[in-house]
C-alpha cells in the first residue's frame, strides 16, 4: 500500500479584506495588531499563498492541516474571507483547521467559538477540543491553543478541562494501530519562541505527553521550519513547525514552506520541505529526511 501523505501549512495571514476593522476596534487590541500589519503586512503575499496551495493541489496529499492564523484582526469579515479560501483547499472533511493567536485576538467583535470554521476544526455538529478526526492510518487530534490575551502578548493556553479530555482521548486511542497526530498552533517544546509567544501551560502538556504519547506534534506560530523534540514513554516525540505559507521571504522569517509527511506501514515517517525558491519564485522540494514513530507499549 502507498503511504498516507498529510500537508502540513501554517500562518496564512490573509490579507484584511475591506471593512475588517471598524471604529470600535481603535480602542482595542485590534488597533495594534493593525499597526503592525502596516509595517509588516509586506511580508504576507497573497501570490506565494497561493502558490502554495497550487503546489499541495499538485502533489494532491490524502489530507491537509493548517495550524491557525489565518486572519489578523480575527474580525467577522475576516473570518468570512478565511472561510472562502479554506474551501478552496478542499472538502472540509479533508483539511483540519487548529485556530491560532491571530484568530481569537480579542473576544468583542469576533465569531463565537470559531464557529465560521466549524466544518474543518472536527467531524461533530459541536466542535468541542480537542477534536479527533480518524483519517486513513491517522488520529488527527486537534487541540486549541487560541485565546484572547493582552496587548504585546501573542501567547496561548490550552487550559485544564482541554488537556484533562486529551488525556481521556490518548487513553482510548492506546491499543489503535493508528499514528497519533497532534496538531496546535503553539509550540509545546521549549526555547521555540520567545515567552511573550510561548504556550503557557507547555510544561503540562509535555508532563502529559510523557505519559500518554503521540507519534507527532504539528505546529505554527514561530513562522521558521522547527524541528525539536519532547519526551515520550517510549523516546521522544518529534516537534515540527513550518514559517507562514505566505512569506515572501527577504524580511524578519523564512520564506513560505510546506511539508509532505509520508505515513507508511513500519511506523516511519518521510517529511519532505517544500519551500518558495528566492531564484525562480516557485515552489521546490529542498530536501527530506526520516521519523521514526515512538515505539508502542
Amino acid at each position: 500500500m502507498p503511504p498516507y501523505r498529510l500537508a502540513h501549512l501554517s500562518d496564512p495571514h490573509l490579507p484584511p479584506p475591506a471593512g475588517a476593522l471598524g471604529w470600535r476596534d481603535l480602542g482595542s487590541k485590534r488597533l495594534l495588531s493593525a499597526i503592525a500589519w502596516r509595517r509588516k503586512g509586506s511580508e504576507h503575499q497573497p501570490r506565494v499563498l497561493q502558490a502554495l496551495a497550487d503546489d499541495v493541489a499538485r502533489h494532491a496529499p490524502d489530507h491537509i492541516a493548517v495550524t491557525g492564523d489565518l486572519t489578523n484582526f480575527s474580525s467577522r469579515a475576516e473570518y468570512a474571507a478565511a472561510r472562502t479560501w479554506l474551501q478552496t483547499l478542499g472538502a472540509a472533511t479533508d483539511v483540519t483547521l487548529s485556530p491560532g493567536n491571530h484568530d481569537a485576538l480579542v473576544r468583542a467583535g469576533a465569531p463565537s467559538a470559531f464557529e465560521p470554521w466549524r466544518e474543518w476544526l472536527g467531524d461533530t455538529p459541536q466542535v468541542a477540543f480537542p477534536a479527533v478526526r480518524e483519517r486513513g492510518p491517522l488520529a488527527l487530534i486537534n487541540l486549541c491553543s487560541a485565546t484572547p490575551t493582552a496587548p504585546w502578548l501573542a501567547s496561548g493556553r490550552l487550559g485544564g478541562a482541554q488537556l484533562e479530555r486529551l488525556a481521556q482521548i490518548l487513553t482510548g486511542l492506546a491499543g489503535l494501530d493508528l499514528y497519533r497526530v497532534l496538531t496546535l498552533h503553539h509550540p509545546p517544546a521549549a526555547g521555540v519562541v520567545s515567552g511573550r509567544k510561548a504556550l503557557e501551560d507547555a510544561g503540562a502538556l509535555r508532563a502529559l505527553l510523557a505519559v500518554h504519547g503521540v507519534d507527532l506534534v504539528l505546529h505554527g506560530h514561530a513562522h521558521e521550519a522547527a524541528v525539536s523534540a519532547i519526551p515520550g514513554p517510549r523516546g521522544p516525540i518529534p516537534v515540527l513547525g513550518v514559517p507562514s505559507a505566505s512569506a515572501a521571504g527577504g524580511g524578519r522569517h523564512a520564506p513560505a514552506r510546506w511539508h509532505s509527511i509520508e505515513f507508511s506501514a513500519e511506523r516511519r515517517m518521510r517529511v519532505v520541505a517544500r519551500g518558495l525558491s528566492a531564484d525562480t519564485g516557485r515552489f521546490e522540494a529542498l530536501g527530506d529526511y526520516m521519523l521514526q514513530a515512538p515505539q508502542r507499549r
